[in-house]
C-alpha cells in the first residue's frame, strides 16, 4: 500500500480539483491546436494551455507528494521552471521559421518586414 488512503479527504478534494483543472487547460490547448483556422493562431492554444495546466498538474503532484511522505516536496519546481522557460523559447523560435518562410514565399497574409525593423527591411 502506498499510504494515499491516509490522506484527508480536504486535501484529496484540492489534489482532484488541481488535477482536474490542469487537464482541462490541457484539454483546451488541444482542442484550441485542432480547431483554430492558422499556423498562427495554432501555436498559442498549445502553449497557453500547457502552461496553466503544467501549474495545477505540479501543484497537485506536490499536495500529493508532500501528503505521503510527510514532508514538503518540491522537486516539481524544477519542472515548472524547465517548461517555463523552454515553451516560449521553441514557440518563438517555431513562429519565426514560419514567418520567413511564409515572407520568402510570398504569402498575402504574413505583414512584409519594415525598414525600422531590426533585421533592417531584409526578408
Amino acid at each position: 500500500m502506498n499510504g494515499a488512503a491516509e490522506i484527508p479527504l480536504p486535501l484529496t478534494l484540492l489534489i482532484c480539483l488541481c488535477l482536474l483543472g490542469g487537464a482541462l487547460f490541457a484539454l483546451a490547448g488541444a482542442i484550441g491546436l485542432f480547431r483554430l483556422k492558422s499556423f498562427y493562431q495554432r501555436v498559442h492554444a498549445p502553449t497557453l494551455g500547457s502552461s496553466m495546466g503544467m501549474v495545477l498538474i505540479l501543484t497537485s503532484s506536490i499536495l500529493y507528494f508532500s501528503a505521503i511522505r510527510g514532508e514538503l516536496v518540491m522537486h516539481e519546481i524544477l519542472i515548472a521552471v524547465f517548461l517555463t522557460l523552454t515553451t516560449p523559447i521553441s514557440l518563438m523560435l517555431i513562429v519565426r521559421a514560419a514567418l520567413a518562410r511564409d515572407r520568402r514565399e510570398g504569402d498575402p497574409e504574413v505583414p512584409a518586414l519594415s525598414p525600422e525593423s531590426p533585421d533592417g527591411g531584409r526578408t
